[in-house]
């Protein structure tokens, strides 16, 4: 039997919302759905590009944290506000994640935890090896 990992990032909605940031059983990680939110629980100024570096970041972090990397994301959802961001979006995730070209989703949402998010990003790594 493999043994449950957790990792968490410090967001207030973790402990607010009673959930980690990214469980590993076994070889396969899941990372929640990220928002934008800095160390300091402010969310990331700016548009939709940074906003999705900032999640991105962080959903690798832990990643990293349970032993995986960028290359093991095998999953990818996008959530974001308004369809013109878009491209924006997707050059971001393409900068994090292209090498590993996981499956990705990316949907429009009428509305995420908190007015000035654009975007939320999920994701799902296989840990090889």
């Amino acid at each position: 039997m493999s043994e449950r990992r957790r990792a968490f990032t410090g967001s207030p909605y973790e402990a607010q919302f009673g959930f980690a940031r990214a469980v590993r059983e076994g070889n396969r990680i899941i990372v929640a759905g990220t928002g934008p939110v800095e160390d300091d629980a402010s969310s990331t100024q700016g548009g939709a590009a940074e906003q999705a570096a900032r999640c991105c970041t962080l959903i690798l972090r832990a990643i990293e944290e349970l032993g995986g990397a960028a290359s093991d994301v095998v999953r990818t959802r996008m959530f974001l506000t308004d369809p013109a961001d878009q491209d924006a979006l997707g050059e971001v995730h393409a900068r994090f994640f292209g090498d590993a070209s996981p499956a990705a989703t990316m949907v429009g949402a009428a509305w995420l935890c908190r007015p000035e998010w654009k975007v939320e990003i999920e994701a799902e790594a296989i840990v090889r090896g």
